[in-house]
């Protein structure tokens, strides 16, 4: 096809098309195109590609080859409709693909991914479908089918630079089609938020909720919990600590507070629990877990200690390493025998909570001290928790052609929403679970249950899992009366990769402990409160 093709826009830059479309500059560079301006006549024009920056939108990679031919010589049905929109790969091993394939009449039956080093069958390992709504407009589609798909693999090892992916589609009745795209090279955090925020934003069919749970059942959620698992690890390698005020005496009691995202509540927090009778007896340790925040809060950390004179230890992480890594690795800084997770946006509503807390430890049985929570109030004054319970939630998710149950464990808080004079949900006694924003250990036993579980990401649920962990060696949670604020959810920033991260995380809690509920490890709930955690 020549240049003076009449439908060639004048001004067509051939170095622009291929800087906008990376997948087609592999194949040009591979030989499979002569030139970005043969493939922009022949593809490009019809699939709405960009060549000029704002013109038209990004379509899905071109085809390279097509099966037309079986192995015997016999013609192969037509191929299929496919696309490729996105592949990213990281450093360390971690693959993303999203795309759509029509096989509402030809089941999909393998999609090859192949690359330097290796190949692997996502139809097999990790394939997630979605609702595509675009691609049902554009083939007219009546039947509801997910169109859509993506697959997210960690393959566990530092990878070669891969400048470009092979994908083999192949569907049940032979029909087949290869594509080859361009890879956008990413930072494995960077990735694994990407794969986050697109499992908790991916338009699905039915509760939209439960189906992008249901969507972690092949493999993908497996393979998120080792990619963030390999990531937590580099990140908590080495800590950086450095220590505020005297440390001569052993504290009898240590506050370990995560921090992410919002610094001002470090300063604010020493100030609401200074000069409180019996802190003198407790030390502070905040593990922040954004490196950007570093500079300010060693400088609030000097400035807090001249002014309040509270022991405390700050530990700085390169990332974010959750709730539940950076919590051990407080624990691990921590100089007592007694160690507390709080979250920053908890305070006293005692004048004297920290005296009973220390006359609690000393007080009461060890079975009824080595791991207990405490009633936490919201600023309206009503009761936010009075221990946890669990309960689950059946939801029918649309398979292919049928609903199909899918149980979801539900983790609910006694007595929520009561309120502030109420008492019911307040007295000592065992309950099922406790929140970690505010979580005491005897240290011994802590270690005892291995900590926290880094199989969580980010936050939500290693509170009640570390929790049903306790019961299941023999010793329940505790609630004891000591009241403190809670201004719930204010701690910290919230994003679209954190709601991905909670989809993970109940789908993870639910895999490991339903059973263990449905067996009737939960007390009996209360009266309905205020909204359910999820």
């Amino acid at each position: 096809m020549s240049d003076a093709e009449p439908d060639a826009p004048a001004d067509f830059d051939e170095a622009v098309y291929l800087q906008l479309n990376p997948d087609v500059a592999a194949a040009v560079s591979a030989g499979s195109s002569p030139t970005g301006r043969d493939h922009f006549l022949r593809y490009g024009a019809r699939e709405g590609r960009r060549y000029l920056p704002g013109s038209g939108e990004v379509r899905a990679p071109v085809v390279i080859a097509m099966a037309s031919l079986r192995p015997d010589g016999t013609r192969a049905p037509p191929p299929p409709g496919f696309g490729v929109e996105a592949v990213r790969m990281s450093p360390g091993g971690g693959v993303f693909v999203t795309g759509w394939v029509d096989d509402a009449t030809d089941p999909l039956a393998a999609l090859l991914l192949q690359g330097e080093g290796f190949e692997i069958d996502l139809a097999q390992v990790s394939l997630a479908r979605t609702r595509r709504r675009d691609v049902e407009d554009k083939l007219g589609a009546s039947e509801r089918h997910p169109y859509g798909f993506w697959s997210f693999l960690d393959l566990g090892r530092q990878m070669p630079r891969q400048g470009t992916l092979r994908l083999v589609l192949r569907q049940e009745s032979g029909a087949g089609v290869t594509v080859e795209a361009g890879v956008l090279s990413m930072p494995d955090t960077d990735l694994r938020d990407e794969v986050l925020a697109w499992l908790a934003t991916a338009d699905y069919f039915g509760d939209r909720y439960a189906a992008a749970v249901a969507c972690l059942d092949g493999g993908t959620g497996a393979q998120l919990i080792a990619s963030n698992l390999r990531l937590t690890n580099a990140i908590v390698a080495e800590p950086f600590v450095e220590r505020f005020g005297p440390q001569g005496t052993k504290p009898l009691g240590s506050l370990v507070v995560c921090l992410y995202g919002r610094p001002e509540f470090m300063f604010v927090q020493n100030a609401l629990f200074a000069g409180l009778p019996g802190i003198e007896d407790y030390e502070f340790v905040y593990v922040c877990n954004s490196p950007e925040l570093a500079d300010r809060l060693l400088r609030d950390a000097r400035i807090s200690n001249l002014v309040h004179g509270l022991r405390q230890t700050m530990v700085l992480l390169p990332g974010n390493a959750g709730f539940a890594a950076a919590n051990n690795v407080g624990f691990a800084q921590a100089r007592s025998d007694r160690v507390v997770a709080l979250n920053p946006d908890v305070s006293p509503r005692q004048h004297d909570w920290a005296r009973r807390h220390t006359d609690t430890v000393a007080a009461l049985p060890p079975a009824q001290t080595a791991l207990f929570g405490v009633p936490l109030y919201y600023e309206d004054g009503s009761l936010m928790h009075g221990g946890m319970y669990f309960d689950i939630d059946s939801v029918p998710v649309e398979g292919r052609r049928r609903l199909v149950r899918r149980d979801l464990v539900r983790v609910e808080h006694f007595g929520k929403g009561s309120p502030p004079g109420s008492e019911d949900f307040v007295r000592a006694r065992p309950v099922p679970a406790a929140t970690g924003a505010f979580l005491s250990f005897r240290r011994d036993w802590f270690e005892r249950l291995g900590g926290f579980s880094e199989s969580y990401i980010f936050g939500h649920y290693e509170d009640a899992d570390i929790c049903v962990r306790s019961l299941m060696a023999g010793t329940p949670p505790w609630l004891h009366d000591i009241r403190m604020w809670h201004l719930e959810g204010k701690g910290g920033v919230r994003s679209a990769a954190s709601e991905g991260a909670s989809f993970v995380n109940r789908w993870q809690f639910s895999r490991a402990w339903a059973g263990a509920i449905r067996g009737g490890l939960s007390l009996p709930a209360p009266a309905p409160g205020r909204k359910a955690r999820r």
